[in-house]
C-alpha cells in the first residue's frame, strides 16, 4: 500500500523540493501551504507521515503538531525549520515532532529522515502486535502502556514527547541491557550520523527529568560509565 505524505509548507521552491522527493521515495506527496489547511487535509484522514513547516500562514506549525497529537492515533511529524536555535527544536519536540531538519537541508538527508520514521514506525507497530511485546510494563513507581503510548509515575501521567516515550519503551523492553549512544540512534532514531550523540544526551536527560524522582541520580535509566545507558535491572 503506497504511504501518503502530507507536506505542509509555505515556501513555494521548499515545498516543491520536499513533493518531489516524497515522489521519488515511491509514496503520494499532498502539499499545501498553509497551517490551518494543512490541519484540516489532515483530519481527513489517510495520511501516514506530516512533514510540516515551523513558520506557516494561517497556524502555526507548533499549533498544528499540538492539534494533530491532541487527536487520536498515532501519525509521525517531521519538523522543518529555518530556526535553528536549541528552544525551537525543544518546543517543536514537546508539542509532539518525532523529528526536526533545519533549514538549508539536503535530499539526501530529507530522504534519509523520512525513511528512518517509517522504519521505526514499522518496527514498533511489529512489536506492538505480538503478544508479550504489547503488554504494559510496570516497573516499581513507572508505568508503561506501549498501545496507547502512555506513561505515569505513582498513577500520574507523564507528557513525553514522541522521541522520549520511543527512547523509553527501548529501553524498558532491554532491562539490564548497556547500549552506547550509538546503539541507540540506529535503535531509536533509526538513523546515525557522526556528531549526532549529543542529541541522545539530551533526551536522556529531558526524559530522566520527567520520570526520575531525583535526574541526578536516576533510579530507572542508569548511566554506564565509558560505555553508555542502560534500564535498571
Amino acid at each position: 500500500m503506497t504511504r501518503t505524505v502530507l507536506i505542509i509548507e509555505d515556501n513555494p521552491g521548499i515545498g516543491e523540493l520536499v513533493r518531489m522527493q516524497v515522489s521519488d521515495l515511491g509514496m503520494e506527496p499532498v502539499l499545501v501551504d498553509r497551517g490551518d489547511t494543512g490541519l484540516e487535509r489532515f483530519r481527513e484522514g489517510g495520511i501516514d507521515l506530516v512533514i510540516l513547516d515551523l513558520m506557516l500562514p494561517g497556524l502555526d506549525g507548533l499549533a498544528v503538531c499540538r492539534e494533530i497529537r491532541s487527536g487520536p492515533g498515532y501519525v509521525p511529524v517531521l519538523m522543518l525549520t529555518a530556526k535553528s536555535t536549541e528552544l525551537d527544536r525543544v518546543l517543536g519536540l514537546e508539542m509532539g515532532a518525532d523529528d526536526y531538519l533545519t533549514k538549508p537541508f539536503s535530499v539526501a538527508e530529507l530522504s534519509a529522515r523520512i525513511k528512518a520514521l517509517f522504519r521505526r514506525v514499522d518496527a514498533f507497530s511489529k512489536s506492538a502486535s505480538t503478544g508479550d511485546d504489547a503488554s504494559e510494563i510496570e516497573v516499581d513507581r513507572l508505568r508503561i502502556d506501549p498501545v496507547r503510548r502512555r506513561v505515569s509515575v505513582d498513577n500520574q501521567p507523564v507528557e513525553l514527547t514522541a522521541r522520549e516515550f520511543d527512547l523509553l519503551w527501548h529501553f524498558a523492553s532491554h532491562r539490564g541491557r548497556v547500549f552506547s549512544r550509538s546503539q541507540l540512534l540506529d535503535a531509536v532514531w533509526g538513523y546515525n550520523h557522526e556528531g549526532y550523540e549529543h542529541t541522545v544526551n539530551t533526551h536522556i536527560n529531558r526524559l530522566r527529568n520527567k520520570i526520575e524522582a531525583d535526574p541526578a541520580d536516576p533510579h530507572y535509566v542508569q548511566t554506564v560509565w565509558g560505555v553508555g545507558y542502560r534500564f535498571m535491572d
